[in-house]
């Protein structure tokens, strides 16, 4: 072995041993109980960034120790065609070109795309194999494999056929400049600064006006009326009145509507259906016109300020209304504005004829899932911002205007009359119209990419066919994903799965949080704050960085990730690392058993670490078991630390020296080390596979047993023994004495309290020998008070009291001097009164630190008498 740990050295290797074993598959455990988990399917553009890495070291933490658990576990891999986004990027390469996709045709440019996924799309699955992730590569999807594609075309025409998909003019979200429309989730918020113009409405007839207040000026141009609350007693004779639409001079109506909200600026909205989800929910139950007033690439479209951007727009019709007289004002106004999430357009609000699916029928069901127990989120806080989301949702826009992805199976009927539907939706694709034989044009939108998604937990496993695998895996055993899916991708899941399986997806939700950068800001390119992980793992090795998101990610919290995390747990490993070669040293050639097998008759320092082992085992699987990883490795990285290297370690050194206790002390050295390396595993996969080779000489622990230690019950003394240790060190430290000169102590106590094998620890761990003394000792000693044991060292001829005595009273001095002006500034009022809460905080915490010290100097004084 390397004298230290050396991660890029022992990671790269180990990856495909595992996978030519074939330890990720579930046939590794053929009789155990299935357990799955199918990964949230990254973008086929992307590459791996730290979400991916906190996801996927939870999911693999999960699986691992199912897999060692007996397990039939599967962790299903794959990726996403991600519609837009992959489209943006062959696009962007055809420009560069000086091409576009229209110049190479429909089919020419799917073909490009396709080539483009051969070529790139297996970038990401080969960082997760660099982090260790243990998936089932022989099972790897893509959404637009062809099992998958004939999934995505039985739901959308079932879903068609029982009435739940339709075709319509409603407000979608739109990208003037990908001309499409987006998931809501493909819409990013800002807050920006911004304008709101109040915009005075004549009535039609008499004398007064409205005025409305609204972000958009351009949109007027739209409005088919303008509303009040019912309530309003401002506007209650004006309901049934018309006003003229400034600029435009069309009559409109003022209408009573509960949505409108009368605190709101004046109390009066304009209504505008084509371009406002909520003006459109109004304008459709008062029957009102909806006015389109630009094109899809965001030009003004009619009679007046045609031909202009919306944003030209919007300043041309506030000049128009100031110099009508009509502009009451523009005030500054910060508000949130929508953005497309790959081109940062505004978005636009806008009615267009497209695919929607029904969701009430299907949300049902999902949100009931819920609350009968049958799935469950973790943390459970998050099932009421599931429950607001569900019951709130609008019906679902399914079709997109790019040609990349499942392109929605509607044909329509170049010649359709009466009697011929003009629209046909086929799960096999049409040639010729089914009613009347003519000529058919298939629908050119693709699907939402979400659409897809929604059905992975089943469609990996070959639905609508009845496969084993389906029928091993479904439901599928935990998915765990950040919360900012949880809506769009969780939801939907849950909605189709509930629909089409009869069962939801999975019985565990566990809502992980975002991951930021050190100082808790949103990593991101934009700020040059984001982190490659891949980076990460060059300089300090996948499995620190492995460990230190585990560590840090408590469930449904963000991890602000501080490098100094990883180089800890960069240290940590070099800490398991040497202290293996000391076990392998201790053993002597022999080697642990692989499974199993404790040893029986032990002396106490080995009674004491089995017993802790077998606690601290228990402990772990129950805080898994809830998924609390952080608090689980956690525990484990102190078990390991402070309670086996720092304490068994050295103890375990008196019991080699004995021919009487060697064998057990040996074998107790090996099992330790072996089941620490196992609980270890699902986190540091790599190293505690290299220690595997050297500990156990056979197999790998990727495919070994969990460990179940024997509770047994703990000596006595244990606890006490380690106190009296640490307080002699201590003595030490405070005192100047060095390790190497033997101190006696003087020890009174309780008969039985002071155990024969102490001796030797005390020799061993503190060069300190024990002297029983039958009375409590007084002034030129230092008392060590340990459990019941009371303990004193001479101080005569182990320090020079004199001199002792002067450095303890000079720092007492010094102390006081610093602690007066501190209790002075917090005795003053003003102080109090002016310095900001965390300045007053910082200085309680020093007077309280430098009280302690004080008191601590002082009682060594007492003990020089």
């Amino acid at each position: 072995m390397n004298p230290t740990y050396e991660p890029n050295e022992i990671e790269t290797a180990w990856y495909d041993r595992w996978e030519q074993a074939g330890v990720f598959r579930p046939e590794v455990n053929p009789y155990g109980e299935p357990f799955c988990v199918v990964i949230p399917p990254p973008n086929v553009t992307g590459q791996l960034h730290m979400g991916h890495a906190l996801n996927h070291a939870i999911i693999d933490a999960i699986v691992r120790r199912k897999r060692m658990q007996g397990y039939a576990a599967l962790w299903v891999p794959g990726t996403d065609h991600a519609g837009i986004a992959t489209q943006n990027v062959v696009e962007r390469e055809l420009g560069a070109e000086g091409l576009s996709r229209h110049d190479l045709g429909r089919e020419a440019f799917v073909e490009q795309v396709w080539e483009w996924k051969r070529r790139s799309g297996a970038r990401i699955t080969q960082q997760m194999r660099r982090l260790g992730s243990s998936c089932d590569w022989t099972r790897e999807r893509f959404t637009m494999d062809d099992r998958l594609s004939t999934a995505v075309r039985e739901v959308f025409v079932t879903l068609y056929e029982e009435g739940l998909v339709y075709r319509g003019d409603r407000i979608i979200n739109w990208c003037p400049r990908c001309t499409t429309a987006l998931a809501e989730i493909e819409v990013e918020y800002w807050d920006e600064d911004g304008e709101l113009a109040h915009i005075a409405y004549p009535l039609t007839e008499g004398d007064g006006q409205v005025v409305v207040a609204t972000t958009r000026a351009e949109t007027m141009l739209g409005d088919t009326a303008v509303a009040v609350h019912p309530d309003d007693p401002r506007y209650a004779g004006l309901v049934g009145r018309t006003v003229t639409l400034p600029l435009v001079g069309r009559q409109i109506p003022i209408i009573a509507d509960d949505h409108v909200d009368p605190d709101f600026g004046t109390g009066v909205v304009k209504v505008t259906p084509a371009h406002d989800p909520n003006d459109f929910a109004i304008g459709e139950r008062h029957g009102l016109e909806s006015v389109t007033i630009m094109d899809d690439h965001g030009f003004i479209i009619g009679d007046l300020f045609a031909g202009l951007d919306r944003f030209d727009a919007r300043r041309a019709v506030k000049e128009a209304l100031e110099a009508a007289g009509l502009l009451v004002s523009v005030e500054d106004h910060r508000h949130s504005v929508g953005h497309c999430y790959r081109c940062d357009t505004v978005v636009e609000p806008y009615l267009s004829l497209q695919w929607f699916v029904e969701v009430r029928p299907i949300t049902d069901p999902a949100i009931d899932a819920v609350r009968n127990g049958e799935s469950r989120f973790v943390p459970e806080r998050w099932q009421n911002s599931y429950f607001h989301w569900m019951e709130n949702l609008r019906d679902w826009c399914v079709s997109r205007q790019i040609w990349w992805g499942h392109r929605i199976p509607a044909w329509y009927c170049d010649q359709a009359s009466e009697g011929c539907p003009a629209v046909h939706v086929s799960r096999t694709d049409l040639s010729a119209c089914p009613t009347c034989g003519g000529p058919v044009t298939q629908d050119e939108d693709v699907l939402d990419t979400w659409f897809s998604s929604a059905l992975w937990p089943f469609s990996v496993f070959g639905w609508p066919d009845t496969t084993p695998d389906l029928e091993t895996f479904y439901p599928n055993g935990v998915m765990v994903t950040g919360f900012d899916i949880m809506y769009f991708w969780v939801a939907r899941m849950m909605q189709m799965g509930i629909h089409f399986m009869g069962k939801a997806p999975y019985p565990d939700i566990v809502i992980h949080g975002l991951v930021r950068a050190g100082d808790g800001r949103k990593m991101s390119k934009s700020l040059g704050n984001a982190i490659d992980p891949l980076d990460v793992v060059d300089e300090y090795g996948a499995d620190p960085l492995r460990l230190a998101l585990l560590q840090a990610a408590a469930p449904g919290h963000d991890v602000s990730l501080d490098m100094e995390w990883v180089a800890g747990a960069r240290r940590f490993g070099n800490k398991v690392w040497n202290a293996a070669r000391f076990v392998l040293a201790g053993m002597d050639g022999t080697h642990a058993p692989p499974d199993g097998g404790y040893p029986g008759d032990v002396g106490p320092a080995e009674a004491w670490i089995l017993h802790r082992l077998a606690e601290v085992t228990a402990r772990f699987d129950t805080l898994c078991d809830g998924y609390r990883f952080s608090d689980a490795f956690g525990l484990l990285y102190n078990f390991m630390w402070a309670e086996v290297f720092d304490w068994y370690l050295e103890m375990a050194k008196v019991g080699l020296r004995s021919d009487a206790t060697a064998a057990s002390t040996r074998q107790t050295l090996g099992v330790v080390l072996r089941d620490v390396l196992k609980l270890l595993h699902p986190a540091m996969p790599h190293l505690t596979e290299e220690l595997w080779g050297h500990l156990v000489g056979d197999g790998l622990i990727a495919a070994s047993r969990w460990p179940d230690p024997p509770a047994r019950p703990a000596p006595p003394g244990v606890e006490t023994l380690q106190e009296l240790i640490g307080k002699v060190r201590s003595f030490r430290s405070q005192h100047g004495v060095s390790p190497r000169v033997p101190i006696e102590l003087l020890i009174h106590g309780p008969s039985g309290t002071i155990a024969d094998w102490w001796h030797g620890q005390l020799d061993a761990l503190a060069n300190a020998s024990v002297t029983p003394v039958a009375d409590e000792l007084g002034a030129g000693h230092t008392r060590l008070v340990a459990g019941p044991v009371h303990s004193f060292i001479a101080l005569a001829g182990l320090i020079d009291i004199d001199a002792e005595r002067d450095r303890l009273t000079r720092a007492v001095a010094e102390i006081d001097k610093v602690l007066g002006r501190a209790e002075a500034k917090l005795g003053n009022p003003g102080f109090l009164d002016k310095a900001p809460d965390d300045v007053v905080a910082k200085e309680r915490a020093k007077v309280a630190e430098l009280s302690e010290r004080r008191a601590s100097l002082q009682s060594q004084l007492n003990e020089l008498g």
